[in-house]
């Protein structure tokens, strides 16, 4: 079997009741628009039937299951999906179905077109009320301010996986939806950017909380100067 163009990386933490669903309509547009495609499934320690449904809905695909014994977070989950990635190309999905495949077509489109090695993606819509928009905003005002770089980017991403290492990229944590943007556009890596729709959730409710998550952002904002910091120093050093 040839190596796959592309791997799609996707990552559920007791998303049992989500999983059927959502890997067929992955698996069913894949078909159509990336028959050259992998899917690496990452259970992040889920305690659940949720590796049981994965295998199902992946039989008879181009499929890597792995699983994690204990929930370790969203970073280590694609870090985890990336090392085991063959494509060229990367992305990845949530499994609670708010992304719809569509949207790698959209990212697949840019990164052609506009020959960008990294394709981040916002959403054109999505209401997580004032407080939520308010705390982004800051983020992403402490990220110009601290980091020096303007992002946009709300959703899955595309990367060439030579980008990607995992080994370099320290967060187990949301975080690295951070890192890993700010790192690109501050290498100056060729980037675009897509919008693409987020829908509510197939099932359940989302396992993070917002203003939790994004209270810790400024410390780890300025770990990330830091070790950006050490690491300039030990090259030109």
């Amino acid at each position: 079997m040839n190596s796959p163009e592309l791997s799609v990386v996707m990552f559920a933490f007791n998303e049992e009741a989500n999983i059927a669903p959502v890997l067929t309509e992955l698996r069913a547009w894949l078909a159509v628009h990336e028959p050259r495609a992998e899917i690496v499934f990452v259970d992040d320690g889920s305690s659940v039937g949720t590796s049981t449904q994965a295998a199902r809905a992946l039989d008879g695909s181009r499929h890597q299951l792995l699983r994690h014994p204990s929930n370790r977070g969203i970073g280590a989950a694609l870090k985890t999906g990336v090392r085991a990635a063959k494509g060229d190309w990367v992305t990845f999905l949530p499994a609670d179905g708010q992304i719809a495949p569509d949207a790698i077509g959209a990212l697949r489109s840019a990164a052609r077109g506009e020959e960008a090695d990294v394709v981040f993606s916002v959403y054109d819509h999505r209401d997580d009320g004032l407080h939520r928009k308010v705390l982004s905003a800051g983020v992403r005002a402490l990220i110009l301010l601290v980091h020096g770089v303007r992002m946009r980017s709300d959703g899955p991403y595309l990367f060439r996986r030579a980008l990607f290492d995992p080994d370099k990229l320290a967060p187990d944590t949301f975080f690295l939806n951070f890192e890993f943007p700010i790192r690109m556009l501050g290498a100056r890596v060729p980037t675009s950017v897509v919008t693409i729709e987020c829908r509510p959730r197939h099932s359940g409710q989302s396992k993070s909380t917002g203003l939790k998550r994004i209270v810790g952002v400024a410390q780890d904002l300025l770990d990330l100067r830091m070790r950006r910091m050490k690491e300039s120093f030990g090259r030109n050093a």
